[in-house]
């Protein structure tokens, strides 16, 4: 029995996604596809468009065998946050073979070697990346131009660095080196538009639009017809979708209640949330008081250096209450402490009887009694998916009038 394992968002899932999970079974020969899923707030620092149990629906009907949610405090992160904690759970569960993820450049070994270097962070490095940050790049811009200046790199090879999901892929590899997992690396090219392309063809035969695509489509109220699976596109008709816009009246609540000096267990200020400098904190105290939605927060507080992306994971941490020693301690636990399984299918019952047997971390399967297998660091991150969840869920009903069933009451999909 092989099995493949994918790590995604689904934000929300299109043709290219459903094609990544056929082609990911194709090449590697698996008889199973696993999904590591972004739960009701994803890697860009915003929530998610659809909530996670719909978003684990469609991966099922794509093409997927089963499909566990990645913790929000990591879903949320960094690249390599992101990355750490979903390779770790998909080499806990103990059945899984294969890594399968996308690329710009479709080229493993470059891929790879991009990922042994920052592995092994060659001599001079550290100086050089300062250097180019201070000169106004952003993160990305200022690793390859490192790496670029060292002579370890071509200017081309350093260009691919700064796409998106070539920057997932070599994460990905650098977690399997620094984990020493047993998975294998696989990437396919990416097809059709790009990353954050917006544009979206309806011609036949057009490339596939991106996630960013269909979000813009969605904020439009258009149909996302022909450009996501028919079954899926039924599936969407069940529920409507959230924005970042959404949350801007509890953001700026957040906003204001710790900017107390009592705000806390641990004193004032924004800079004990995950991802917030001395730098950026300032900034939010002195622009705090002019009102502003979620994304007219991100334009206050963006610099030339600072990414939109970042800012609004700030922000989405700030909202979520996920702290910089909280993150500290869920990272020395080991970053993937609990497999929690939102669906799968009835057909992979072999994979499932793999995984519970050979699994070295708790599998959740029931929100009741969850605090029975978990401790510590685990039992507080479960508990921060299920407060993320539940805001989602709050947030929808404030828009829509509609109650979703939520963390205690919606069981498991299988299908």
């Amino acid at each position: 029995m092989r099995t493949v394992g994918i790590i995604a968002e689904y934000n929300p899932l299109h043709n290219g996604h459903q094609y990544h999970i056929a082609k990911a079974k194709e090449n590697t020969g698996a008889d199973f596809c696993v999904v590591a899923l972004s739960g009701d707030f994803v890697q860009r620092g915003e929530p998610a468009v659809y909530d996670k149990m719909l978003r684990a629906r469609a991966a099922l009907l794509a093409g997927a065998d089963l499909v566990l949610e990645i913790p929000v405090p990591f879903a949320t992160g960094s690249a390599e946050d992101f990355a750490s904690c979903s390779v770790a759970l998909l080499s806990a569960l103990g059945a899984v073979d294969f890594l399968c993820f996308g690329s710009e450049s479709g080229d493993l070994d470059l891929i790879q070697k991009t990922a042994r270097l920052l592995v092994q962070e060659p001599e001079g490095f550290s100086p050089l990346f300062q250097a180019e940050l201070k000169k106004g790049l952003t993160w990305p811009q200022a690793r390859s131009a490192a790496l670029a200046s060292l002579g370890l790199m071509t200017p081309k090879e350093a260009e691919l660095l700064n796409l998106p999901n070539h920057i997932l892929g070599v994460e990905y590899c650098k977690a399997l080196m620094r984990q020493k997992s047993s998975l294998a690396p696989v990437t396919i090219p990416r097809l059709g538009r790009g990353y954050h392309d917006p544009q979206v063809d309806r011609e036949d035969g057009a490339p596939m639009a991106s996630a960013s695509g269909l979000r813009k489509l969605l904020k439009e109220n258009a149909s996302l017809k022909g450009q996501v699976p028919p079954k899926i596109l039924d599936l969407y008709w069940q529920q409507k979708p959230l924005f970042a816009e959404d949350f801007s009246p509890l953001l700026n609540q957040a906003l204001l209640l710790y900017s107390q000096p009592e705000a806390g267990a641990k004193g004032r200020g924004y800079q004990r949330f995950e991802g917030v400098f001395p730098d950026l904190a300032r900034r939010m105290e002195h622009l705090l008081l002019n009102w502003e939605g979620w994304e007219g927060r991100i334009r206050q507080l963006k610099t030339r250096q600072l990414t939109y992306t970042r800012v609004s994971r700030c922000l989405c941490h700030l909202l979520l209450g996920i702290t910089a020693e909280d993150m500290a301690a869920y990272r020395r636990a080991g970053f993937g402490l609990y497999g929690r399984i939102l669906g799968f299918k009835r057909q992979a019952a072999p994979l499932l009887k793999s995984i519970k047997a050979n699994s070295s971390i708790p599998l959740i399967t029931r929100t009741a009694g969850s605090d029975r297998l978990l401790s510590g660091p685990a039992l507080n991150m479960l508990r921060t998916d299920f407060y993320a969840a539940h805001l989602w869920h709050c947030v929808y009903w404030s828009k829509y009038g509609v109650s979703l069933k939520n963390e205690w009451n919606h069981g498991l999909i299988a299908l």
